[in-house]
């Protein structure tokens, strides 16, 4: 099967390492690529930029605050969009409550320990347990090093003021995939089980053994995910359409 170009979107904090066990599969056969989601301070404005470079149609793929941009361009380009992947994300604004809530982290990532900060946004249940939950905090630290303070702050100010995708997703006629972690505490499987039902004929995957990084906790599970995604037929498309 000849697929469209996959346009990999990361989380807050994360970069293309994110995806390296994904991009390495999925080139063998797939044209890849991850877009930074750097570009701007509103969900908005950074799907609008990236519209200005990405291919002219792409499957999606956007796990955490890059679900939320995938979702905002599905909602600005939907005749661009081929097929879509939400991995570990969320539909829904955020509440005045919850929006404060990111405060005590944007003033860490000013206060100049930005490892300190990545630790503290971490709580214990967004991660899967075990012993390899040390390895990825290390390279998300790295990953939002290389980033910069500055930049997440931006996105941390973009996802406060973030609207709702409900309407978007009940709107969605192109093959989707709803994807998360067994273990994730910060957008938990009856998130992902709700998003699913918006959807019309979305398959949702739960992966074990992961919490809100599949992609690095449980890499092939989540990559076997993504290759039944792709080939998921598009007649399904006709038939909401029908």
């Amino acid at each position: 099967m000849t697929h469209d170009p996959v346009v990999f979107l990361p989380g807050m904090m994360c970069d293309a390492r994110l995806f390296t066990q994904q991009l390495t599969d999925l080139s063998r056969d797939t044209a890849v690529t991850t877009a930074p989601i750097t570009g701007g301070d509103r969900v908005e404005e950074i799907a609008s930029s990236l519209l200005d470079v990405l291919p002219r149609r792409f499957a999606l793929a956007g796990l955490s605050m890059g679900g939320i941009v995938a979702m905002e361009i599905l909602r600005r380009a939907p005749d661009r969009v081929s097929r879509i992947a939400l991995m570990d994300t969320n539909p829904l604004a955020e509440t005045p409550q919850s929006a404060t809530a990111y405060e005590p982290f944007i003033i860490k990532l000013r206060s100049g320990s930005l490892a300190d900060a990545v630790q503290s946004f971490l709580l214990p249940d967004y991660l899967a347990p075990g012993t390899g939950r040390a390895a990825i905090i290390a390279h998300l630290t790295e990953m939002a090093e290389n980033i910069g303070a500055d930049a997440i702050v931006r996105q941390v100010r973009a996802l406060q003021r973030r609207r709702d995708y409900q309407s978007v997703l009940r709107r969605c006629k192109v093959p989707t995939l709803v994807l998360c972690g067994r273990h994730d505490g910060l957008t938990p499987v009856k998130r992902h089980s709700f998003m699913a039902d918006l959807i019309p004929y979305a398959s949702l995957s739960v992966i074990e053994g992961a919490g809100h990084l599949p992609p690095m906790e449980a890499p092939e599970a989540t990559t076997a995910a993504l290759r039944a995604w792709l080939e998921q037929p598009f007649v399904l498309q006709k038939r909401v359409d029908a």
